[in-house]
């Protein structure tokens, strides 16, 4: 059997988590746990157009988790509301 993924947060990212209300955050959380643990996480992502902000994607709600992969782990870049995450600053 393959080696489990796993994921990294960036400090980038804590922040925005950090930043959201507690319910947001624990249902984004639920929602990568539910994404690392399916085995092949990569099937339920989309793939990014622009990957300026990151490779991938998972949805969360209204909420939306960009991440790189490197090997087996998932760099999580960026945690924000979709209207906000794409937007080049």
């Amino acid at each position: 059997m393959a080696e489990p993924y796993k994921y990294l947060i960036t400090k980038r990212a804590r922040q925005d988590l950090d930043s959201l209300p507690p319910a947001v955050r624990e249902r984004v959380g639920r929602r990568l746990k539910f994404f690392i643990e399916s085995g092949d996480p990569l099937r339920l992502a989309t793939k990014l157009k622009d990957q300026r902000s990151g490779e991938y994607r998972f949805r969360a709600g209204a909420y939306r988790i960009i991440f790189d992969r490197k090997g087996r782990t998932l760099h999580i870049l960026r945690v924000q509301h979709r209207r906000d995450v794409y937007r080049m600053r």
